[in-house]
């Protein structure tokens, strides 16, 4: 298994500063409202937030446990929610907001599509790289061209590694 670091894949810094708590997860006013128009409660509307602006920061979706405590607390104070307030949604609550983030950012869901465009791109350049982190940066590249929700780390961790044996066989096949 690639470990993630090696890659471009986008993760939460361990340490983020407060310049980029205030580029990256400010909220605006438009998207306050936006949210809370699709929201019931507070803590539906600390996840909405997260939701975009996660999604606006790295192209998925990561899991509600996974953001940084800071990241949670700026948002939850730059919208003035009380202190306890913690971001909650069930499953079928998170996936309308996923999907009212998407429609708003103008990128699609199509996870089809981009495993096609992950593979193929990787099959291209598996014969001159060989190491599964290049593949999997290429691979990133190609799916944000595209406009496309990127596949979650392991899918295309996976993927690298099965088009690198068959690749890797045609070539000594060949040999």
């Amino acid at each position: 298994m690639t470990s993630i670091e090696r890659t471009a894949y986008p993760r939460f810094k361990r340490l983020i500063t407060a310049h980029e708590l205030h580029l990256f997860f400010a909220p605006s006013r438009d998207e306050v409202e936006w949210a809370a128009a699709r929201t019931d409660c507070d803590e539906h509307l600390l996840a909405q937030l997260l939701a975009l602006k996660s999604y606006q920061r790295m192209g998925c979706f990561p899991k509600l446990d996974e953001i940084p405590e800071t990241v949670v607390d700026f948002v939850r104070r730059a919208v003035d929610l009380p202190e306890g307030t913690a971001a909650k949604a069930a499953n079928r609550t998170a996936e309308r907001q996923r999907t009212a983030v998407r429609q708003r950012t103008g990128l699609s869901y199509d996870k089809a599509k981009a495993r096609k465009i992950a593979e193929a791109v990787m099959r291209s350049e598996a014969v001159s790289k060989n190491r599964p982190a290049d593949l999997i940066n290429i691979a990133l590249e190609k799916v944000v061209e595209a406009g496309l929700e990127l596949p979650g780390f392991t899918t295309l961790d996976a993927l690298a590694a099965k088009v690198r044996i068959e690749v890797n066989a045609s070539i000594c096949m060949g040999v």
